[in-house]
């Protein structure tokens, strides 16, 4: 039996039937006694509003996402940064973290500030660092093979050849090859250690009101010769050669001033048995015959 043709009226059902209006009222037949044309006029409206409330929430969902990734705070930018002096030149510089460090002459030194940790690697010459407490954010220096690690305090880091001294004048300094080195040795204010040969001295005492390099003046308290010459270089003035041999591992204890290299090896050398030499390339040492 063949179909019969759709006619007009067929059409008309067919679009009604697709409208989704009238599919959403003809789903709930009784809530219609009789369903008019202003009814589904009504109800096309209401459709209308629902999907542009929607399309809207979307929208504003999600330009609101993009901006609230966009402004979510990202992990803070890794800062590093080199600082260096020459010869006779004294430098004060504060970090963005709020810690300060000061560079005697002929100092080096390299300032990583990341969002979980604080590095700086002294790779010449002497720094005092008074630095800001933040225990989320822990402060190491690394030098010569040693790391001092801290958390909020105030010391004095010197890289010479060979050594490094560290003397703390406030808080406390975990002192090592690394701080968790259960060899390290933990140094609190008013008192120093030297790392030399892989490991740190105990701690011993010293006046941390007594002015040091910062101020002028030079503490030996047991320093080679040759530790001296270079500490001495750091300052202006003529430079000091090496000193030979048998001269750079005498150990000289005292207490004097930097302003005048040459005269206070003069001084040291009646003391310990040289004579400074007044040369064209600066001041040279030589064993009094």
């Amino acid at each position: 039996m063949s179909a019969r043709p759709a006619t007009p009226r067929d059409a008309a059902a067919k679009a009604l039937l697709s409208d989704p209006a009238l599919t959403e009222a003809l789903a709930d037949p009784m809530g219609f006694e009789r369903l008019s044309d202003a009814d589904v006029h009504a109800m096309r409206a209401r459709r209308r509003q629902r999907i542009g409330m929607a399309g809207t929430l979307a929208l504003v969902f999600a330009v609101g996402g993009a901006s609230w990734w966009g402004l979510r705070p990202g992990p803070a930018p890794i800062r590093t940064e080199h600082f260096a002096t020459a010869r006779g030149e004294h430098a004060t510089v504060e970090l963005a973290d709020g810690s300060t460090l000061t560079l005697d002459g002929a100092t080096r030194v390299d300032v990583t500030l990341a969002p979980d940790k604080r590095t700086v690697a002294l790779t010449a010459g002497e720094a005092y660092f008074d630095v800001a407490h933040d225990p989320s954010r822990p402060f190491t220096v690394e030098a010569g093979g040693s790391s001092a690690r801290v958390l909020g305090t105030a010391f004095d880091l010197d890289l010479t050849r060979g050594r490094v001294d560290l003397a703390v004048y406030r808080g406390a300094v975990r002192f090592g090859r690394a701080s968790d080195d259960p060899s390290s040795q933990v140094v609190r204010a008013g008192w120093r250690s030297r790392f030399s040969e892989g490991a740190a001295s105990s701690p011993r005492r010293f006046d941390v009101m007594r002015e040091g390099w910062r101020q002028g003046w030079l503490d030996t308290d047991g320093m080679r010769l040759g530790d001296v010459v270079e500490a001495l270089n750091r300052q202006g003035g003529p430079v000091v050669l090496p000193p030979p041999a048998s001269l750079a591992d005498v150990s000289i204890a005292g207490r004097f001033r930097l302003d005048d290299p040459a005269m206070l090896l003069d001084a040291i050398g009646d003391a310990y048995g040289f004579r400074v030499e007044r040369e064209a390339q600066g001041l040279r040492l030589e064993p009094r015959s």
